[in-house]
């Protein structure tokens, strides 16, 4: 691991100062502006389809299940060819839709092949501050673009990781640094950029224990085993203390000290090749543990070293996700399985409050605005339900095609991404 000396305090307020920029007119990011899948916007549409409050429709070439990022106007995307050989950047005008940027950005000769139906080359979404974007398709290329003119600013083709199943971890932007996660079947580790340069300023490798060999020693599904596909949440434990980074690998989930990345705790499980981004809420980390044993984990994040035995507050194997992220708003933990089994917790002690089913397959996660969850399907039906203490059906709406990219917020519109188009919902009274 190689670190640099930075002081605690400075990167707490670089941290907050990054957050400060942001408004509710901005999803900067996976997961919207602190990681978490809530938007501040109001006035959203609560019902649409192809022919009602739909403000612009706009095709997108090649596959691609990242997140749109939104700001200043503008939506960022990515885009890959299937086989994998060309990655792209688009840039479309958030008013009108038009395409303002279409760039290949890397040219991939022998890519790995997916050997999977679900995953692309371009999942992992990109993020964006004023004047700068990043972009990453795990280890076939990571850059850094100016917004106004496309123009490349710093470029990474250097940081090894073979993927297996293709990149699926985001970029996560915390003060100074670029986090990347990098867990695939050869290495598996995090490392931090400083933003404005590209240069590496710390990696840590994983130290989970890979024990999963058969009886003549050979590995046992040797890629599943060791990838994972999350992307790290930025937390604050408690006021005034250093920010942390929660990070879920395979076999284990951690807790970094983001000035230098030393790793603070582990917590390990039995299951793996996880995809679902972590939750946090009042000293709670919560984490899934992916294929084969798949269960949630309430994790303390007040601990040092190993704390599997120590630091789980509570567990469930209930409806537990396999790729939607769960999403935590006013003591209330909500979980979406990949067959659309909804439910409700209470944060603090697991105790369900209530069950319920949505109709489809999920692998976009579910979105928190003024009080209402966005569940968009993959078969192309976004559910709306009310967040609180009883399921209540909102409304269903309907779309030429199904959603894996998980939706953006901006202003008082949604941006959907479907496996074809990205689309502008807004109410025909605030459409402009």
């Amino acid at each position: 691991m190689r670190t640099a000396h930075r002081d605690p305090d400075v990167v707490l307020l670089l941290f907050l100062l990054v957050l400060s920029v942001v408004s509710a007119g901005d999803w900067p990011q996976f997961r919207g502006p602190r990681g978490d899948g809530q938007a501040e916007a109001t006035g959203l549409p609560l019902t649409w389809g192809e022919a009602e409050n739909v403000s612009w429709k706009t095709a997108i070439p090649f596959r691609g299940w990242s997140t749109p990022v939104v700001l200043d106007g503008q939506v960022w995307l990515t885009t890959a060819t299937p086989e994998g050989n060309d990655f792209f950047v688009l840039c479309v005008d958030a008013a009108t839709g038009a395409v303002g940027v279409n760039e290949r950005l890397f040219h991939a000769d022998s890519p790995e092949p997916l050997g999977n139906p679900v995953n692309g080359y371009a999942s992992p979404s990109p993020a964006i501050e004023p004047g700068r974007v990043y972009v990453h398709f795990g280890s076939y290329g990571t850059t850094c673009l100016d917004t106004a003119t496309a123009k490349v600013l710093w470029q990474r083709q250097d940081l090894p990781c073979r993927h297996y199943r293709g990149p699926g971890s985001s970029v996560v932007l915390a003060g100074d640094f670029l986090i990347l996660t990098m867990d695939g079947v050869d290495v598996q580790y995090t490392v931090a950029l400083d933003k404005a340069t590209g240069r590496t300023v710390w990696r840590t490798e994983r130290t989970t224990a890979w024990n999963d060999r058969d009886a003549n020693g050979q590995p046992q599904r040797e890629g599943d085993f060791r990838k994972a596909f999350s992307t790290p949440l930025v937390v604050t434990p408690a006021p005034g203390m250093a920010p942390q980074l929660l990070s879920i690998g395979s076999r284990a989930a951690y807790g970094y000290d983001l000035a230098t990345g030393r790793e603070l705790w582990k917590v390990g499980f039995s299951g793996f090749s996880t995809a679902p981004s972590p939750a946090w809420a009042a000293g709670l980390a919560f984490v899934t543990t992916g294929q084969g044993q798949t269960e949630l984990l309430a994790v303390r994040t007040d601990g040092q070293g190993d704390v599997s035995g120590t630091h789980v507050a509570w567990r469930t194997d209930r409806h537990v996700p396999l790729t939607p992220s769960p999403l935590v708003a006013d003591g209330l933990l909500y979980m979406l399985s990949d067959s659309g089994s909804l439910t409700c917790l209470e944060a603090a002690s697991g105790t369900v409050v209530w069950e319920d089913r949505v109709p489809g397959n999920y692998a976009a996660s579910p979105v928190l605005a003024e009080g209402r969850l966005y569940l968009c399907s993959q078969q192309g039906k976004t559910y709306v339900v009310k967040a609180g203490r009883a399921f209540e059906l909102l409304a269903t709406n309907g779309l030429g095609n199904g959603c894996m990219a998980s939706p953006a917020v901006a202003g008082k519109a949604l941006f959907l991404r479907t496996k074809t188009h990205l689309y502008r919902i807004a109410s025909s009274a605030t459409a402009k």
